[in-house]
Order: C-alpha cells, then sequence, then structure tokens
C-alpha cells in the first residue's frame, strides 16, 4: 500500500490519529473486555449478513485490536487472508502480537490512514466495525476502500445510528454538558467527527456513493449491550469513553471539581438500564451498511 502522505501524522486525520493512539488507545484498553463484546454483537449480526466466503481476502476497516480481523481470517480459512488496518500504531502493535499469541497465520496488520492510503493489492471485501466513523473526509477513505475491492466486491460496515436510539451514550453526553461546558480552547486532541457522524442513512449513502459504491443499503440492527458489570463500571465507562467522555477528557483539570456532581447525575441518569443481577444494559442500535464496487 502506498500513502498520499505517508508522514506520521500529516493530513486531515492527523489530531485524530493523535487522540487514537494515544489516550484514547489507553481507555479503550481499559474498558476493552466491555466495548469489544458489546460492539462484537453488532459486529457479528454483520458478518451472518454479509458473510465472508472461504478463500476470500478481505480488508477490516479501522481493526483496532484486530479481533474482528482474527474473526474474518477464521472464515475465510487457510486460503484467505484478513489484512486488517488502523491509523493507530498501537492498536496494530496490539492486534500483532494477540495474533501471534493465537497461532493464527492468514492474517496482517499495517498502520494506515486509509483516508491518505491507495492500496496496491485488491481484496474480495472489505468489513468495518465501527472504523468508518471518525474520518476527517469519509468520501475520500472509501473511495481509497473502494479502489482497493475487485469488481462487485462487497463492503460492510457496522456504525451506529442516532443518538437518541443510543440513549445510554446521548444520555450520558446531554448530563455532563448540564454540568461542564465543552472548552473552546484545549490542549488534548480531539477525536475526529464522532461516533454518530453516519447516523443518518441518507448522509451515509451519499457518501458511499461519491466513493463510487454501488447498491447501497442500510439494514437496522437493534441488539442491547452491556456498559458495566456494575453501576459504577457503567458510569466510570460513559466519564471516560463516548461523547461525555469527550468532553471531560478535553476539558481536563478544569472540571475535576464537577466530576463528583457529574457521577451522582449519571448514577440517577442511567438508573433505568440496573439490571436485577446488577449489570448495566442499554438498548443500541447501529445501521449495517452495504455496498458494492461497480464492475
Amino acid at each position: 500500500m502506498t500513502a498520499a502522505d505517508s508522514r506520521w501524522g500529516a493530513g486531515a486525520n492527523a489530531e485524530a490519529i493523535t487522540a487514537w493512539d494515544g489516550p484514547l488507545f489507553d481507555r479503550f484498553l481499559r474498558f476493552r473486555h466491555i466495548v469489544t463484546t458489546g460492539l462484537g454483537v453488532h459486529g457479528e449480526r454483520a458478518l451472518e449478513l454479509f458473510p465472508p466466503q472461504p478463500g476470500e481476502r478481505v480488508l477490516d476497516v479501522g481493526c483496532g485490536f484486530g479481533d474482528t480481523t482474527q474473526r474474518i481470517a477464521g472464515l475465510v480459512g487457510p486460503e484467505g487472508e484478513a489484512v486488517g488496518v488502523d491509523a493507530a500504531a498501537n492498536f496494530i502493535d496490539a492486534a500483532r502480537r494477540e495474533a501471534e499469541e493465537a497461532g493464527v497465520g492468514n492474517v496482517r496488520f499495517a498502520v494506515a490512514d486509509v483516508e491518505t492510503t491507495r492500496f496496491e493489492e485488491h481484496f474480495d471485501r472489505a468489513f468495518s466495525r465501527m472504523g468508518t466513523m471518525f474520518f476527517a473526509n469519509p468520501v475520500w477513505a472509501l473511495r481509497n476502500v473502494r479502489e482497493a475491492l475487485v469488481p462487485g466486491g462487497r463492503l460492510a460496515m457496522v456504525v451506529w445510528r442516532r443518538r437518541t436510539d443510543n440513549d445510554w451514550l446521548y444520555r450520558a453526553q446531554t448530563i455532563v454538558e448540564g454540568i461542564v461546558e465543552r472548552p473552546e480552547e484545549y490542549d488534548e486532541p480531539t477525536c475526529g467527527p464522532g461516533p454518530f457522524s453516519m447516523a443518518d442513512a441518507d448522509t451515509t449513502s451519499d457518501v458511499l456513493l461519491h466513493a463510487g459504491f454501488a447498491d447501497v443499503s442500510l439494514q437496522r440492527c437493534d441488539i442491547p449491550i452491556l456498559v458495566g458489570n456494575d453501576v459504577d463500571e457503567a458510569i466510570e465507562l460513559v466519564m471516560t469513553l463516548g461523547p461525555a467522555g469527550e468532553i471531560l477528557r478535553l476539558a481536563g483539570d478544569r472540571a475535576t471539581h464537577l466530576h463528583g456532581e457529574v457521577d451522582a447525575a449519571l448514577r440517577a441518569g442511567l438508573s433505568e438500564f440496573l439490571q436485577p443481577d446488577g449489570t448495566v444494559v442499554a438498548p443500541a442500535s447501529t445501521w449495517v451498511v452495504s455496498a458494492t464496487a461497480p464492475a
């Protein structure tokens, strides 16, 4: 693969890459047992709807820890191959290490900002679980994915639907916004457009069509997800990740004195998601998006 600008931090995604390779990597690693389990059920739904076939070569965009890449490698079998790419080197280092430890031979990983990367190899299929929502220019990124596909190759990606259909995230955001003012100036890098940048079906369809894809379809997927093994963990999660966590991270020490008030408000606001066994499980809604590279 080649990059239009391969210098570290170059390009429109530079700030987001800095965030994902630094503070956000540390935070996702801390809550990996919650995040990958929750997102995993939505990723599995996409793989059920559009299953990779034995012998295929599959590109996994925004592969993170590489758990889905390993899953795809198992589906395509020893005659196929799964290639995971992510712009954050720390995620790729973890993905490589874990694949080696698991003894998965038909998987590769590479650090790549898909928005600036022109792939020299071709794939039968592309997949992404929550990995396409943070591009500064998603049309450029998805055009590069489309050009990497063989004629007729299919892209399947999972993205969040509307904030209001993911109330545990949206409610946490509105609670925090009511207490902590998002700073106009901050030292921390932001994560990019945010998790709901592809929530609108028309917008996402337009992005894919402008990227040169055809046969665009979106299927709604509603599967509750675990957001905490107890209330304390759920509150810690939303104060660390997602829109609410982003506000608190950017505010930094300026909001430390408000954390107690935020904690109490979140405890009340998320109480309806508490289950009899003490876990916190909330409704979650995504799009499973599909499109094909024209012949």
